[in-house]
């Protein structure tokens, strides 16, 4: 087996748009490192699951909501 393979995954402080800190393991960086995540989990829709709009361009979701209309009986 090969040695030497694996990268160094170590301690390092996570840091919120918020404030908050969080110190966890990772191959960022170094030790002891610190990383600002410019997208904050706890407001960004992608985590919170915040409003979606479909733009229906040429008729692709009419035509998509007709083809499987009755598929889960609605």
């Amino acid at each position: 087996m090969k040695t030497d393979t694996h990268p160094d995954y170590h301690f390092i402080t996570l840091k919120l748009n918020d404030g908050t800190e969080y110190v966890t393991r990772s191959t960022y960086g170094a030790e002891g490192d610190t990383l600002t995540l410019d997208i904050d989990p706890n407001t960004h829709p992608a985590w919170t699951g915040g409003s979606q709009t479909l733009l229906d361009r040429g008729g692709r979701v009419s035509r998509f909501n007709d083809k499987f209309k009755g598929f889960l009986g609605s």
